[in-house]
């Protein structure tokens, strides 16, 4: 499940048979899919890894991945069983209003916190970041040295008022498609360039010996390592590949965003030249992909504000104003929590496992249609139950952790 996997509580679930109004190619649906598809997560799942250590990692991912396979199947059941295509109108069926407004309220919520993380991610490599008392310089910082205009706030700025704006500007998602052929190619680049790094480090004997299981030394230790589930709910999907050849190249240092292990010194031109192409690649890729994000996100919006309104599109002042005001708050973030990691957990334990888990187990368990067996229940309760207790501990030792 990407960070960025579910973009609209009205996207069908199932293909409807019925001929659309208005063309978009085959290809530009396969690119903004793909684009949608490919998130941020990868940046987190290596330090998941550090938190975990290898192999409760791996059995993690394999206990969501078959978990998620159940909650899928639950959702296209009860799809064929009722009228509705949506995952919204699915809910609706079940818990009537209220179950189709909390099902838009997680997809802004989710689709939010991504682009307040593709930010941060953005300005990690531009400008650079600071976690844990090490100072880590950004592409702009190494190349031109430190000052006011090459800041993290400055930077992000002059991304989202002249790159993000005119991208977002669009009225139809289809205009997006090149530009989100152009980021799939890029996140391809990224996971080529890693893994072969990864690979020559791992020949040439410099990676750091990966931990097979947690490092325990206290109690505190041990909640947080509720904190890296909510993180692999949110990302668990193509991204561990990149996950472990991180792990492999920076070991115990690395951060919470990977990117930001990128500037250490490869001892070598060649190196170094890999390190910033990794960088900017993937940077490009999230400055592409946010368009993408905003458009769904700017749609459930105002759907869920104005239901009774005109298009959005041909509504100029509400358009440009939802637009701003979304570009704003995302800014803001940013700049106020420059650690993707609290994103990560707070989406991973209220809209993402959610989505994922929650609603579809509660699906089945209300039963509507009398599908249901009891082993759906069964299976559905323990779902529910396991994301519930994870959530709560996982948010709690954030809370913690960020205040002390």
């Amino acid at each position: 499940m990407s960070s960025s996997a579910i973009t609209s509580a009205n996207a069908p679930l199932l293909g409807e048979n019925k001929p659309p109004a208005k063309h978009t190619s085959v290809s530009s649906a396969v690119f903004n899919v793909s684009t949608s598809i490919i998130g941020a997560g990868i940046m987190s799942i290596p330090a998941a890894l550090k938190v975990l250590g290898v192999i409760p990692a791996f059995m993690l991912i394999v206990i969501i991945a078959w978990l998620a396979d159940i909650s899928v199947e639950f959702l296209m059941r009860y799809t064929h069983a009722g009228k509705s295509t949506t995952y919204a109108g699915v809910m609706k069926e079940s818990f009537g209003r209220i179950g189709s407004i909390l099902v838009q309220l997680c997809v802004i919520t989710n689709n939010l916190g991504c682009l307040i993380i593709y930010l941060i991610i953005i300005g990690d490599v531009l400008s650079g970041n600071q976690p844990e008392g090490s100072v880590h310089l950004g592409v702009l910082q190494e190349w031109f040295g430190i000052h006011w205009w090459n800041s993290r706030a400055f930077s992000i700025l002059f991304i989202v008022a002249f790159i993000m704006l005119p991208l977002v500007s669009f009225r139809r998602v289809d205009a997006l498609r090149f530009s989100s052929a152009l980021a799939v190619f890029l996140a391809v680049l990224f996971v080529a360039i890693s893994s072969v790094t990864a690979i020559a480090a791992l020949v040439e004997g410099k990676t750091e010996t990966p931990r097979l299981l947690p490092y325990l030394d206290s109690n505190a230790s041990f909640f947080d390592l509720f904190t890296a589930v909510p993180v692999i709910v949110t990302a668990f999907t193509f991204h561990f590949n990149v996950g472990i050849s991180g792990y492999l190249l920076f070991g115990e240092s690395i951060m919470p965003d990977i990117l930001v292990n990128f500037d250490q010194n490869s001892g070598s031109a060649l190196g170094s030249l890999l390190n910033d192409v990794v960088r900017l690649s993937y940077v490009l890729h999230l400055v592409l992909v946010f368009p993408l994000l905003n458009f769904s996100l700017r749609a459930n919006i105002d759907e869920f504000l104005f239901p009774s309104r005109p298009i959005l599109a041909k509504d100029n002042t509400r358009f440009m104003s939802l637009t701003l005001i979304l570009l704003a708050i995302c800014y803001l973030a940013a700049i106020a929590i420059p650690n993707i990691w609290y994103f990560f957990v707070f989406m991973g334990s209220t809209s993402a496992v959610s989505l994922a888990f929650v609603f579809p187990g509660a699906i089945a368990l209300r039963d509507v249609h009398g599908i249901s067996t009891s082993r759906d229940r069964i299976v559905s309760a323990v779902m529910i139950i396991l994301a519930a207790v994870t959530s709560v501990i996982a948010i709690s030792s954030n809370i913690y952790s960020f205040f002390t």
